[in-house]
């Protein structure tokens, strides 16, 4: 039976069974130090020449190989953990060519170029801070459903070729579609409310969204996951907002209780379990605190990355919190489908929650009205014909409804302190990338 290097600690004085990817060799007069990787950790283990199959095998292995490894675990205060296996035996199951494109063993500064890394994305994510990353993930989205499911929400999955646009028509990849044409979904927003028409009244999607936005910059990409959710019979945005406190909340401790120490020592970062309630500002609010704090208004009616930071790092100081909802945004910066303020029409009931300094999420009411929404896709400059069914969904019955949608990749690039959205996503793609 398979041993993981986490248990050998639990076979002292046992045969073991290992199987994983040659770390490092080192030799010391007769003996031979391998150290031994798998998704787990590393072991050390020491070869004597006596066990002559093992030491042969071991130095024709290159760095990177797959390997099978038998031997005795000891106790051993030099060696990594304070365990290392003395090998009987050692089986090269896949012997890796001795020129590597890049190492599995360089880190920070001594790391290749990033566009180099990505070339070769498989060896780049054996590195065991980049495979945290991912368990990380695992458990954020294992906690997202969790919190979900147990709060009575109904999990959907929504097409991602749709026939119109749901958030704006520049960004939209067109695809021929039989003998016509059809778009890669930006969004499931409008089959989210469809949900919300057919009675589900709560429901939660994991899945991939598509944009083409021709940006090169540290936090867009053009195929990307969201966790997207939506609820009826709301009163307001603010009901929203609760909600994804507690959401949030349930994630950090999560990934608290399983990987805070693991975090800590591989990316120098403690995970913080928010507070409730979060710090929260109107877009209004956020703009004058901006100018006291002296950042350009680049953005007019939005908030440019260098607000969003300023912002956080004032929250931060003053509230010690890293999280931050802004809300209330102008009505003509927000989607066609935002429902609008009743004591000042020119605002929205939306929000973004910022995360140390990022918008991490996007949320709002939703107009459920469908003269209003009609007017509303009418005043946005789109043709209402081709949202004729998506119309529909309104016209039988529809509950007041809203929803938001957390981007992890962004939440695991703050969380993690790693600063791009590329090192946090399985395999990027972006305007120039397809490949691997």
């Amino acid at each position: 039976m398979r041993t993981y290097t986490s248990q050998v600690k639990e076979k002292v004085g046992q045969e073991v069974e290992l199987f994983g990817w040659v770390h490092t060799v080192r030799s010391q007069g007769g003996i031979k130090f391998l150290v031994l990787r798998d998704i787990q950790g590393i072991v050390q283990v020491v070869v004597s020449k006596k066990e002559s199959q093992a030491f042969e095998v071991l130095e024709k292995a290159t760095l990177e190989s797959v390997v099978r490894v038998e031997g005795i675990a000891k106790e051993e205060k030099q060696a990594p953990g304070g365990i290392e296996i003395s090998a009987t035996g050692i089986e090269v199951l896949s012997l890796a060519d001795a020129q590597l494109p890049i190492q599995a063993v360089e880190k920070g500064e001594n790391e290749a170029e990033q566009q180099i890394r990505l070339d070769w994305r498989w060896i780049d994510l054996r590195k065991p801070g980049k495979a945290l990353i991912f368990k990380v993930w695992t458990t954020m989205e294992q906690a997202f459903r969790e919190y979900c499911v147990s709060n009575g929400f109904i999990e959907i999955h929504s097409p991602k070729t749709v026939i119109t646009s749901t958030e704006s028509g520049s960004e939209l990849f067109e695809i021929k579609y039989f003998d016509r044409k059809a778009y890669l979904a930006q969004s499931p927003q409008l089959y989210k409310q469809m949900a919300m028409a057919a009675g589900f009244e709560k429901v939660f999607e994991v899945g991939p969204v598509f944009r083409a936005n021709p940006s090169f910059t540290s936090r867009h990409d053009t195929e990307f996951t969201m966790y997207d959710i939506e609820m009826s019979f709301i009163k307001s945005h603010h009901d929203l907002m609760a909600e994804e406190e507690k959401m949030m909340v349930a994630m950090f401790a999560a990934i608290k209780e399983k990987y805070g120490q693991a975090v800590k020592a591989a990316y120098g970062q403690e995970i913080t379990v928010p507070t409730l309630p979060f710090p929260k500002l109107t877009l209004g609010e956020a703009k004058k605190l901006s100018a006291e704090l002296k950042i350009p208004n680049e953005r007019g009616e939005d908030l440019s990355p260098e607000e969003e930071r300023a912002i956080a790092k004032y929250i931060k100081e003053k509230e010690g919190h890293d999280f931050v909802f802004i809300y209330d945004w102008p009505a003509k910066v927000r989607a066609f489908y935002s429902m609008r303020s009743e004591t000042d029409p020119t605002l929205s009931k939306t929000f973004d929650l910022l995360y140390r300094g990022l918008e991490i999420t996007s949320g709002a009411q939703r107009e459920h009205r469908p003269e209003a929404l009609k007017k509303q896709i009418e005043e946005k400059g789109f043709k209402t014909e081709p949202f004729e069914s998506y119309l529909n969904f309104f016209k039988y019955g529809c509950p007041p409804h809203g929803g938001f949608a957390p981007g992890p990749t962004r939440m695991l690039m703050q969380m993690l302190g790693i600063g791009n959205v590329r090192e946090v996503t399985y395999l990027y793609r972006g305007v120039n990338r397809l490949t691997p």
